[in-house]
């Protein structure tokens, strides 16, 4: 079971930029595809979007499609969520996730089809 930890949020203002890092261990990070998920206090859980275990194929929610964007380095083991033009509707608590899948599956986009997660990181927009 691989383990992860994120790191980079923080206290942002309308329109700013952050990078968040995702840095896995205990696991072949190469096999396994990576999602962000983000969660606000009284919201379910949703997804802001995933790469595949090669970096060749990422997919976005529609809310942020446009200003985030996913990459992952996996002699680093690590995958980040570059995330620019930021709004107050993105403060959540961010979660990267990991899964194994199939050599050409799709993105997978529900919390429940992933196995190993972080254990958060903060991001607040300020208006």
């Amino acid at each position: 079971q691989v383990q992860l930890i994120e790191s980079g949020g923080g206290l942002v203002q309308a329109g700013d930029s952050l990078r968040l890092s995702c840095v896995a261990s205990g696991g072949t990070f190469s096999s396994y595809q990576m999602g962000w998920f983000r969660q606000a206090p009284g919201k379910e859980r949703e997804f802001v979007g995933g790469i595949s275990w090669s970096g060749g194929s990422t997919y976005y929610a529609d809310s942020v499609k446009g200003r985030f964007t996913i990459s992952r380095d996996n002699a680093q083991n690590t995958v980040y969520l570059q995330m620019n033009s930021l709004k107050p509707e993105d403060t959540a608590e961010y979660y990267c996730a990991a899964r194994t899948t199939r050599l050409y599956s799709t993105i997978g986009t529900y919390p429940s089809q992933y196995t190993s997660w972080g254990q958060g990181t903060q991001v607040t927009v300020s208006s």
